[in-house]
């Protein structure tokens, strides 16, 4: 009897990079990203550099979950493609409803599909759908591939400057009360956002984050995702920064995506890691 095919699948809130996507075979169902009520998939019709120029203009810019019918349709797609399983791996439920949307089409799907919450968003939802892909890749099955992207989002921490904080206070993931000094410097673990700190200049906000980094690495290997909204050069200077550190073992960088870039604006710039 031939081992199942199992076919990993998340959304585009994963801001998985392409050479990512194409390494992990994965497929991807677009967010809807909504600009002065106009909507738009994220990945295919609206990008990073689009994103930008709706928010330096002062655009009304929200997001949206993929609907049932288009998880459905992904879902029967893997299917004929040859999949016998499928491990669908999402946004976390107190952030967004894709999860449970995903358990929705999946009671439809013509194979049998197991879907993870990870409780967590961004590229962290990324970072899981790797380690379910390693899982595969070494034999697991799908179960101890969801328990391992599980046991991933557990162990998931970021630390980022947050662009425009008034976003993330309009879109329920900081607390109103919030009134910073500087840019607001934020620690991203068990899906809440919490505030660290302000900082006041470039080199300040990466000697802080690197420093965040080598605090939680408990000299453990790490696997690190660099992105940022409109910042490149404090980006730059945070990776340069990070390939230096000795606990990290792989670092990518990726494009923050048009549906997390409108829940923290311009200037936003940062890493998620986890202990390998």
């Amino acid at each position: 009897m031939s081992s199942p095919v199992i076919q990993l699948v998340t959304d585009s809130g994963a801001q998985l990079p392409p050479e990512l996507r194409r390494e992990l075979e994965i497929e991807v169902v677009p967010v809807s990203v909504i600009v002065d009520d106009v909507g738009y998939r994220e990945g295919e019709d609206i990008n990073l550099r689009s994103i930008t120029a709706a928010l330096e203009r002062g655009a009304k810019v929200s997001t949206s979950t993929p609907s049932p019918g288009e998880f459905l349709q992904t879902y029967a797609r893997c299917a004929e493609q040859g999949a016998s399983k499928i491990l669908s791996i999402h946004t976390g439920g107190a952030l967004s409803s894709t999860a449970n949307t995903a358990r929705l089409a999946a009671a439809s799907s013509p194979v049998p599909v197991h879907v993870v919450d990870t409780g967590t968003a961004s590229f962290p939802v990324g970072l899981c759908a790797w380690s379910a892909w390693d899982a595969l890749q070494a034999g697991a099955d799908i179960d101890e591939a969801a328990r391992l992207a599980g046991d991933t989002a557990e162990g998931i921490d970021s630390v980022f400057v947050l662009g425009a904080p008034e976003l993330a206070v309009r879109g329920g993931r900081l607390p109103a009360e919030v009134e910073p000094t500087g840019t607001p410097l934020i620690g991203f673990s068990d899906g809440k956002l919490d505030v660290l700190g302000d900082v006041h200049e470039t080199a300040e906000a990466v000697e802080t984050m690197v420093s965040y980094v080598t605090d939680k690495s408990a000299g453990r290997p790490l696997r690190v995702g660099v992105g940022h909204i409109g910042a490149p050069e404090t980006a730059d200077g945070l990776e340069t920064a990070l390939r230096q550190h000795a606990a990290v073992e792989e670092l990518v960088r990726y494009e923050v995506g048009p549906s997390i870039a409108a829940h923290t604006g311009l200037g936003t710039v940062g890493c998620v890691f986890h202990r390998l």
